[in-house]
């Protein structure tokens, strides 16, 4: 069997948990607990043989839940040959109905199916190991339709539920254990501990994953790959890109040069922001390019989201791709992919997702330009990015900031964008920003922006009737991006708010506030 090596890259002397995958809607997130606890994690698919899970001198392997059934036909399983590493593996939810049924356990349909919080009791069996350190009874997350329902004299049963009598279980001889809840969602106040235990516990990891060791480990690869030619850099000015350039000017520094494009989509003051930073704190050579009236000229008349987002996406290539052409010799082009794009964009170990929306960060750009591809980022998420950030000094304001769309504001602009809307747009989101900061809810809020919506509405201001636009605030809370929630702005805050667009902005006679989840609604409107 022809063994592939891996694709990602273990920084140097890093302690790795690898993941297996089997489709569940957390397997993100069990990847960012573990990192969060000091070892690096890896998602991989479930089909990889053993031989290539070895190439990630892994200190243990967890198994993801999934939506399948075990006892289906086609179901995904992963090598029979798994427990003969000798390595620790803990399987949560259809891994640990997996796990146990490969060693010899009857996994059957539970009949009715389990989802939400449960009440763990934890055996006193369980002296030391996973659930070491936690309440005799604690509240658990569970979402599943199997379980395991008699276990062969080389298990042990560690938890119960009154739903699910082999709720947690060991072996004896292997170091396998399950549990059929998940740790990893909040719903679960001692999944981290749980975790944690397994890491430390029974994995005897040391904790050894650190961002400075990674920025080191990294910027001595770069140096390798790029050797004396140069890099290209396209720098939008939001935390991904602002992160790499900074890191790129730490590995190579004059070799890297960075192009701004105003595309005329911005935030007010965006580029002002960028050329300070990017000039007067980093010393960078910062090419800024003003396109803005090619990408308007464009953009005339069209309505369609994915047609903005498809005309917006060439005119940057071709605008990037005659910049390059004027300014130097590149050989390697800078990208911030970061390790979910990957993931949902298929070119990971873990598997595929549905191509959501154009003007992706995977894809597309290196070959059109013809570059070698450098992604420095790729195997990080978007909160280790911000770690990232803070380790290269870059500023909070830059660090902190909210995910920006790359098509920019013709996406918050419901209908055809134009500069009259766009100037509208720009105003009533700095006041929006304004005040959000002002009542300390920037960081506890994900993403916070106003979007312009193609009705007017009547109203009356002074003595006379208006009939003028109508500005939509959208706020969420989330930790993936994957799934959001509207955030519960104080009424008081959003009075304001409202107030002062409505007061200050002419042309605008109504805000209305989205309180729409994802899903199913999207973040962005468009």
């Amino acid at each position: 069997m022809a063994v592939t090596a891996p694709t990602i890259r273990i920084p140097d002397n890093t302690e790795v948990i690898v993941i297996l995958d089997f489709g569940s809607q957390y397997a993100q997130l069990i990847a960012r607990r573990v990192r969060e606890a000091g070892a690096f994690s890896v998602l991989v698919a479930p089909s990889a043989p053993i031989e290539t899970l070895a190439q990630f001198r892994p200190k243990g392997i967890i198994l993801s839940g999934g939506p399948a059934s075990v006892n289906e036909v086609g179901a995904p399983r992963c090598d029979e040959r798994l427990f003969e590493m000798g390595v620790p593996v803990l399987g949560i939810c259809y891994g640990m109905q997996l796990g146990c049924q490969m060693l010899g356990a009857d996994v059957r349909s539970a009949g009715k199916r389990e989802f939400g919080r449960a009440n763990l009791n934890i055996l006193p069996v369980e002296e030391r190991g996973l659930l070491v350190d936690l309440p005799a009874s604690t509240t658990v997350w569970m979402s599943h339709g199997d379980q395991v329902e008699a276990l062969p004299q080389e298990f042990e049963a560690i938890a119960t539920t009154p739903t699910c009598p082999i709720a947690a279980v060991r072996h004896l001889k292997h170091k396998f254990y399950g549990i059929q809840f998940h740790p990893e969602v909040t719903h679960t106040p001692h999944g981290i501990d749980i975790l944690r235990n397994f890491i430390f516990e029974i994995c005897q990891c040391k904790g050894t994953w650190r961002m400075s060791e990674f920025l080191e480990s990294e910027c001595r690869r770069i140096r390798e790959e790029v050797g004396a030619k140069r890099v290209i850099c396209g720098l939008s000015g939001g935390v991904d890109s602002s992160v790499l350039a900074a890191m790129l000017i730490r590995a190579i520094g004059e070799q890297l040069t960075c192009v701004f494009v105003d595309n005329g989509l911005l935030r007010k003051a965006e580029r002002q922001l960028v050329e300070s930073t990017f000039r007067d704190h980093f010393q960078a050579d910062l090419r800024v390019v003003d396109a803005s009236e090619e990408f308007l000229v464009d953009l005339r008349g069209v309505l369609d989201p994915q047609e903005k987002r498809r005309r917006i996406g060439h005119r940057f290539i071709e605008v990037f791709k005659q910049t390059a052409a004027e300014i130097g010799d590149f050989e390697f082009l800078a990208q911030g992919t970061l390790y979910p794009d990957v993931i949902e964009s298929g070119h990971s170990h873990a598997g595929t997702a549905a191509n959501i929306k154009l003007h992706h960060n995977v894809g597309g750009l290196p070959e059109q330009l013809g570059f070698k591809l450098i992604e420095p980022l790729r195997d990080l998420f978007k909160d280790e990015v911000r770690k990232l950030g803070a380790v290269l000094g870059l500023p909070d304001q830059i660090i902190w900031r909210h995910p920006f769309p790359g098509p920019g504001l013709a996406v918050r602009i419901v209908g055809e964008v134009t500069k009259a809307r766009l100037d509208l747009l720009r105003d009533c989101d700095e006041i929006l920003l304004e005040e959000i900061v002002a009542n300390n809810l920037y960081r506890s809020t994900s993403q916070v922006f106003a979007v312009l919506l193609p009705i007017q509405s009547v109203g009356v201001m002074g003595d006379g009737r208006t009939y003028e636009s109508v500005v939509a605030i959208r706020a969420v809370e989330t930790q993936d991006f994957m799934t959001a929630d509207w955030a519960r702005i104080p009424f008081n805050v959003l009075a304001t708010i409202s107030s002062r667009i409505i007061n200050e902005i002419r042309g605008v006679n109504r805000v209305v506030y989205d309180i729409s989840s994802k899903p199913p609604a999207t973040i962005e409107w468009e």
